[in-house]
């Protein structure tokens, strides 16, 4: 809206489908092992911090085991190296 390329109504369509996903998702808070976790990606993988704090989040939902998990972003530097954790990527 504030840059005129989503009109209201558009805005609203897109609040209500955030609210719908946000039902359904799982959200993982900051905590101590996710910063460690965020750090040692880091120092492994060409990723920006917020990019490094996703990508602990999503290793910290499957338990650290992402093997059949998939992790959906369209960033290249995220997908190669969720790919290299072990996370599918999506879209592929």
């Amino acid at each position: 809206m504030r840059e005129d390329d989503l009109t209201a109504i558009g805005e609203r369509q897109a609040r209500d489908v955030l609210e719908a996903l946000a039902a359904a998702w799982t959200e993982v808070l900051p905590s101590e092992p996710l910063r460690a976790s965020a750090e040692r990606l880091l120092a492994v993988h060409s990723l920006r911090a917020a990019d490094a704090f996703q990508l602990a989040a999503a290793l910290i939902w499957c338990q650290g085991h992402p093997p059949g998990r998939a992790l959906v972003t369209f960033d290249l530097r995220l997908g190669a190296a969720g790919r290299r954790e072990g996370f599918s990527i999506l879209p592929g």
